[in-house]
């Protein structure tokens, strides 16, 4: 039974589901949408709001954490310069996931996860 499990596996072991979703949530802010699975974007969308959190705190220490976790300086500066003034009036749902229909190749879900323009 999985009862008081959160989250899902995705058929990866730990590293390399954590550093797919560092690259998910990096190319999020720096596309501002991105086209995944359905599962996947399920599990990326809290960690996006939360750094978009983070940059709506600003400071030395919120822009260190969101360092230790997307590694690219020039994506953390647009969350903090761009991104979260955008969402500065607004206490939550940054993001947006759209259906998309089936992949052809494996009937995958896909969706799209983009950020909420305002």
């Amino acid at each position: 039974m999985r009862h008081k499990i959160a989250g899902r596996k995705l058929d990866r072991d730990t590293s390399h589901r954590q550093a797919m979703f560092r690259n998910l949530v990096t190319e999020l802010f720096a596309c501002e949408r991105i086209k995944t699975t359905e599962a996947r974007a399920k599990e990326v969308k809290p960690i996006a709001e939360k750094m978009i959190t983070l940059g709506k705190e600003g400071g030395l220490d919120a822009r260190r954490q969101m360092l230790s976790f997307i590694y690219d300086k020039r994506v953390v500066g647009k969350v903090f310069d761009e991104i979260a003034p955008r969402f500065a009036e607004r206490n939550g749902g940054y993001t947006r996931i759209t259906k998309l229909g089936h992949r052809l190749g494996d009937g995958a879900s896909m969706v799209q996860l983009e950020l909420i323009t305002e």
